[in-house]
């Protein structure tokens, strides 16, 4: 799996609106319609919509 990067401040405000802790989570990959987002901790990956 690649390795998350941080969010900048438009990533970090769009996964607040899912009521996610931003500071907990890397992007993996993004989509179109989706983004592939990754726990820091347990490496578990979600998906979240695209704004």
């Amino acid at each position: 799996m690649k390795q998350g990067r941080k969010l900048n401040v438009k990533e970090c405000n769009h996964v607040k609106s899912f009521r996610l802790n931003p500071a907990n989570w890397l992007i993996s990959k993004k989509l179109v319609n989706e983004w592939i987002i990754v726990h820091r901790l347990t490496g578990k990956p979600q998906t979240i919509p695209a704004p």
